[in-house]
């Protein structure tokens, strides 16, 4: 139950990036020339995190 619950949370995280990348891509200018590279790295970050949290849950669930 807590696993899906971290699941859950690491997912919207990587939405809320991915949307917030969107946006400032869509604002364009000096915004999105500052900000579209640092939040694509925190996107690439988010992305294996939750890749981990998905492989811990999965692994841990399955050992039982």
């Amino acid at each position: 139950m807590i696993g899906n619950i971290v699941i859950l949370i690491a997912l919207g995280v990587v939405a809320a990036v991915l949307f917030a990348g969107i946006t400032v891509m869509a604002i364009g200018g000096k915004t999105s020339a500052r900000w579209s590279n640092v939040l694509m790295r925190y996107r690439i970050v988010a992305q294996v995190l939750a890749l981990l949290i998905i492989a811990a849950v999965v692994y841990f669930a399955s050992n039982r």
